[in-house]
């Protein structure tokens, strides 16, 4: 069923956004990848906006005639605060400029675990948590969070915050055992944030059906999203070969692991 005319995705060359693009194809007639360099294998309901987030003038112009934006790009890992600057809290800024000049809808914004990294993974928190970011990464996670808020109540852009935990093709270590997101689940995800009757402004977890529960996500429940995958097939063959952590190291008590035990990405070596 189509439920959109066209969906803005950026990061759309990116991990996740190489996935969205195939499973986002059924939700709109047009879907409009964006990234900083050209698609040379467009499908025929596909089109391109190439531009650098950072630019106000052309991340408004990407948006136009867009009737609903997955947002995935900018930078997804820590990185120096002129990049974060530019790339994720820049970059996000005009993007939500671009949704309200132009008649945006929705918006799913891929938020992540380094929002709340600094909860501890015992406490078992819910989405309602007070933020606790991990990094500067996480910092511009918490300020597109706020700023959906914002452009929620005021100007009533509904937008679904994700926080994704570890979405890779299968679980890599003991923490994934916990904390992975399947990509056929993160589209799963996706897809249910963007055909919800009603979203209004709502923050999620984003983690496939793992034994281990390490979170709350109860308060979203209104996505209908429903996981179907596990990190259980994974994990004998993990447990086999790495060695059980350091249940006092930051990387394995707070929900944020090794973003942790970081320094300041512009400080010197």
């Amino acid at each position: 069923m189509t439920h959109y005319e066209r969906i803005l995705l950026t990061g759309a060359a990116g991990r996740l956004g190489t996935e969205l693009r195939k499973s986002l194809a059924p939700l709109a007639r047009t879907i409009r990848l964006a990234a900083r360099s050209g698609f040379d294998d467009l499908a025929a309901n596909e089109e391109q906006a190439i531009f650098d987030l950072a630019d106000m003038d052309a991340a408004i112009e990407a948006t136009r005639d867009c009737d609903a934006i997955v947002h995935f790009g900018g930078s997804s890992l820590e990185a120096s605060w002129q990049t974060i600057l530019n790339a994720n809290i820049s970059g996000s800024y005009n993007i939500y400029e671009g949704a309200r000049k132009n008649g945006v809808r929705r918006v799913v914004y891929a938020s992540s675990v380094h929002a709340i990294g600094y909860h501890e993974v015992d406490a078992h928190i819910g989405v309602d948590a007070p933020v606790r970011p991990d990094s500067l990464y996480g910092v511009s996670k918490n300020f597109v969070e706020s700023l959906s808020r914002l452009y929620w109540d005021k100007f009533g852009i509904e937008s679904v915050c994700l926080r994704i935990f570890s979405s890779f093709p299968e679980p890599t270590d003991r923490r994934m055992l916990w904390s992975y997101l399947s990509f056929a689940d993160c589209c799963r995800l996706v897809e249910a944030s963007l055909t919800a009757p009603r979203v209004g402004h709502t923050i999620s977890f984003g983690m496939s059906d793992n034994r281990i529960k390490t979170v709350d996500n109860s308060g979203a429940n209104h996505l209908g999203y429903t996981a179907r995958d596990s990190s259980e097939p994974f994990r004998a063959a993990i447990e086999a070969k790495t060695a059980v952590p350091d249940p006092n190291a930051a990387a394995t008590k707070y929900l944020g692991g090794w973003f942790c035990e970081l320094g300041h990405p512009d400080d010197a070596e």
